[in-house]
Formats: structure tokens, C-alpha cells, sequence
């Protein structure tokens, strides 16, 4: 079959004759994939030097919807050809931390990825889904309505993560948010925090491609980030309520951009950069910062939002490509042209 695998230092080869794969355990399903989106992580695995771990000669693609291909003989509750979201890190729901209800903190998914604090994500560190077919045990399956398309419901990763942190902020009607990125994540967080409640919603971005695509997913005012002081200045004179880091980098402007009492949420991820924290400003305005990492537990919230239709998910996914057309698409991401791309692999 076809597929993309990482093969280190930044290369990743597209190849036709991988093998596809088979099933191991009572307790896989076969996935033939229909859309898979390609991630910013997948962008830092492909960063010279890395900016996140991967394993070489895997699969890479962890953000995928398919459908049920073939079901091992301990699988129950699904059925071939039905429409599944797949969470990638799903824990191996025996170990201490996911009986804690951290399947973030897998211990034997930490202990198989080989990197400290990394869970053994499927298409990270385990064959993923740039592929036509991608093995997955049942825990990581959740049905969708059969009128999501393919597109939309290849979002369920990204969006089942940002549900994951929005709960954190429980945003309140009437309460003030501002948004640091307009990727996918960050348009994400708009539509999501807009759906919520917030009254006012400014996001800043300095692509003005991604800029447009902010205001059309539901954000009151878009400023590229050198106009932001003085927007905040004028919109939020007390500060936010609420202030999203969607990039990485940017947690002490978060800080300073909260109100007092304020909440701050860091969800960008880039492992090359130590931001130091404005502490004075951290005390004195006594604001609360939540961390958030993966989905738990919120994918079938994700199904449920996809199948109502209630936010613009279609404005982020920018292009729909074919598998072989992988290299493309991390192309233009890398150039800014670029918001979610979903490969489809088998066109």
C-alpha cells in the first residue's frame, strides 16, 4: 500500500509498496483511512534539528478518521463499514495512571515510546495513518454519525484536545477572551470559546491569510500581533478574562494580557523554547495558568459537535489533497498557504 514513513533528520519518503498491515491481537480493528490531517506536530518530527520525538520507520499521521475494515475476534460494538473516529493516544486503560484517569500518562505507552514524558502515540511512535490502512485496538475507536464527512471528521483529534483544555477555562458568557494563533488549533479555540459564551474575542496572528480565516470562524477582532498592545489598550482596558496560547513561545505575553484574577491557558507546543514567566506579574494579578496536552475522555463530545454542525469546521480545512500529494501539503503549511490539509489516501 501506499504510505509516508518518517525516516529521520527530516525525511520523510513516500513509498508504494509498503506492507499493509495485519492484526495481531483479538482486540484490533483494520481502518482503512479516509482522511488524515497533517498536524504541526508533524511538522516539528520533521524539523532539522526535531522539535518532538518520533520513532524512526514509522507511519506518521495521528489526527485520521476511516472506516472499520476488518474487526479481530474480541472486538464487539462495532461493525465493517461503519465511520469511526480514532484517538491516537487512548492509554492502555489498565496501568495506575489510567485508572487515574490519565491516559496521557500511560505507563507502558511512556515506557514503549522511549521518550520521557511521551505517551506511545499512534503515528508518532507507532505506525499511524498516512497510509491506506492502519491497525488500532478497539479502545481507541469512537463512532460518528455517517454525515460528518471525511474532511471534518479527521479534525476529531485536534478538537477533541481543544475540549479537553476549554473545559479547563469554563468560559462564561459575557467574559472576554483573547486567542495567541490563528492555526488550527487557535481557530479551533475561537469557534469553540465564541460557542461558549465570550462576549468579545480578539485574536492576534501575524499571517494575514490566517488572520481572515480567524474572523470567519468567530473572532470579534483579528490584529496582527504588532497591533495587539494598543487593541487590548482600547478592547480590553482591564484585560482578558481569558488568554489562549496557541503557539508555544508566548506564555509571559499571556500573563501580561490577562486581567487580574485572570486565566491563562498554554496549550502551544515547541519543546525548543524556556519562556521565562513574568512572576511579579503572575502574583500580583493572581492568575491561574492551566497546561493541557492531549483529548481525555472527549471524543465523543467531538463526534457530537461534528455531527451538529454547529461550528464552522469546514472554514479550517483549507485543502483536501491525495496521499501522494503529502509533500505538497507540508509544503504549504511550512509557507503560511495552508490551514488543516487533509490528505486522503487511497485517491
Amino acid at each position: 500500500m501506499q504510505a509516508a514513513i518518517f525516516k529521520g533528520e527530516g525525511n520523510l519518503v513516500l513509498t508504494d509498496n509498503h506492507p499493509k498491515p495485519e492484526l495481531t491481537a483479538p482486540d484490533q480493528v483494520l481502518i482503512r483511512v479516509t482522511g488524515v490531517g497533517i498536524c504541526g506536530t508533524d511538522l516539528h518530527i520533521l524539523q532539522v534539528p526535531p522539535a518532538h520525538p518520533a520513532r524512526i520507520g514509522i507511519v506518521e499521521g495521528h489526527e485520521f478518521t476511516g472506516v472499520v475494515e476488518t474487526l479481530g475476534e474480541g472486538v464487539s460494538g462495532f461493525r465493517v463499514g461503519e465511520s469511526v473516529l480514532i484517538d491516537p493516544h487512548p492509554g492502555c486503560g489498565v496501568c495506575d495512571e489510567c485508572r487515574r484517569q490519565r491516559p496521557d500518562r500511560c505507563i507502558p505507552l511512556l515506557a514503549s515510546s522511549g521518550e520521557p514524558g511521551h505517551p506511545g502515540t499512534i503515528g508518532i511512535f507507532s505506525d499511524g495513518a498516512m497510509a491506506e490502512y492502519v491497525v488500532v485496538p478497539q479502545r481507541s475507536l469512537y463512532k460518528v454519525d455517517q454525515s460528518v464527512p471525511s474532511h471534518i471528521a479527521a479534525l476529531a483529534e485536534p478538537l477533541a484536545c481543544v475540549i479537553n483544555a476549554s473545559e479547563k477555562l469554563k468560559v462564561q458568557p459575557g467574559e472576554f477572551v483573547v486567542v495567541l494563533g490563528a492555526g488550527p488549533i487557535g481557530l479551533l479555540f475561537t469557534a469553540l470559546l465564541r460557542a461558549n459564551g465570550a462576549s468579545k474575542l480578539i485574536v492576534s496572528e501575524p499571517s494575514e491569510y490566517r488572520r481572515n480565516a480567524a474572523g470567519e470562524v468567530g473572532a470579534d477582532i483579528v490584529v496582527h500581533p504588532d497591533d495587539l498592545a494598543e487593541t487590548m489598550a482600547t478592547e480590553m482596558p482591564g484585560g482578558a478574562d481569558v488568554a489562549v496560547e496557541a503557539v508555544g513561545p508566548l506564555l509571559p505575553l499571556a500573563i501580561g494580557l490577562v486581567g487580574a484574577g485572570g486565566r491563562v491557558l498554554q496549550f502551544g507546543h515547541d519543546e525548543t523554547v524556556n519562556p521565562a514567566v513574568p512572576v511579579a506579574d503572575l502574583l500580583k494579578k493572581e492568575v491561574t495558568i492551566y497546561g493541557a496536552f492531549i483529548g481525555r475522555y472527549t471524543f465523543d463530545t467531538a463526534a457530537r459537535i461534528m455531527a451538529s454542525g454547529k461550528l464552522p469546521l469546514d472554514k479550517i480545512v483549507s485543502h483536501q489533497l491525495p496521499l501522494s500529494k503529502v509533500h505538497e501539503g507540508l509544503d504549504l503549511l511550512r509557507e503560511g498557504k495552508g490551514l488543516k490539509i487533509v490528505l486522503r489516501p487511497g485517491e
